[in-house]
């Protein structure tokens, strides 16, 4: 099977700053340095938003700095806590639409992959705008049969989760519209949600990853979406094969992991 790495949630800070006491480049950097042993036949790596925490051009300059030396392609989007224009300046070659959107098409044998921008700026909740729309209807026509896999930040179904489910995809409805007509998307991968969860978006298999830095815990009745704990950190690996699509997703740096024996 072939198979893609997927990270988001990166959420990179300044030199010396810290999210309470998690240093997110170390995090990120400690994921991928073991996706990297783990799956080294992994053929490239997706990120699907909130790259920085405040979308400032030193935050992507370290995030850059990270990728660098990266031995994989790497596919970005941007999330709510992401700003275009420090971000189109930080990686100048990241493909975008005629409208500035970060977006982007791959092939990958029999699957297409399919990078959305959901980020309305200045908003914590995410939207598609008319461009947008027309833009993922145009990139799962000319599919030519291969199934789809549509990759973005917000994720486009209710979790339960009151504060998440209301800075959640706002347009969800037009944006499922799309992928119903055209019958080909097998597979919605979402971040934001700080945890990893799977369920359907208008019956189409959708599942949210969990961020390297830090996580969101069970909400209850009154927490806010910022509620967060120091958990493992995690990334996503999607194998791509005859059958179809399968999402796993990989915790790192667990204290005490051991391999246990049966015998």
């Amino acid at each position: 099977m072939r198979k893609i790495l997927v990270f988001t949630d990166l959420h990179y800070t300044a030199q010396g700053a810290l999210i309470g006491h998690l240093d997110p480049d170390a995090r990120f950097r400690a994921g991928l340095a073991h996706a990297l042993a783990q799956f080294p036949e992994a053929e490239r790596i997706v990120i699907t938003g909130d790259l920085t925490h405040h979308g400032r051009p030193e935050e992507y300059a370290r995030l850059a700095a990270a990728l660098k030396d990266c031995p994989l392609p790497v596919h970005l989007t941007i999330g709510n806590h992401d700003r275009r224009a420090a971000f189109a300046e930080a990686f100048p070659k990241a493909p975008r639409t005629a409208e500035g959107h970060v977006q982007e098409v791959i092939d990958c044998g029999d699957v297409r992959l399919i990078l959305l921008d959901t980020v309305d700026e200045g908003q914590d909740g995410g939207t598609l705008c008319d461009a947008r729309l027309a833009w993922l209807d145009a990139a799962l026509a000319g599919a030519e049969g291969r199934s789809a896999v549509v990759m973005l930040h917000h994720p486009p179904m209710e979790v339960g989760f009151a504060a998440m489910d209301a800075i959640a995809l706002a347009n969800r409805a037009e944006f499922l519209a799309v992928l119903k007509r055209r019958a080909n998307t097998c597979q919605i991968v979402a971040g934001h949600l700080h945890r990893t969860v799977s369920g359907a978006a208008g019956g189409i298999a959708c599942t949210i990853l969990k961020s390297p830095c830090h996580q969101s815990p069970i909400m209850q009745p009154g927490m806010d979406s910022d509620a967060s704990v120091d958990e493992p950190g995690a990334y996503g690996i999607l194998y791509l094969g005859a059958e179809g699509v399968v999402v796993h997703s990989e915790d790192y740096g667990i204290p005490g992991r051991r391999v246990l024996s049966y015998k």
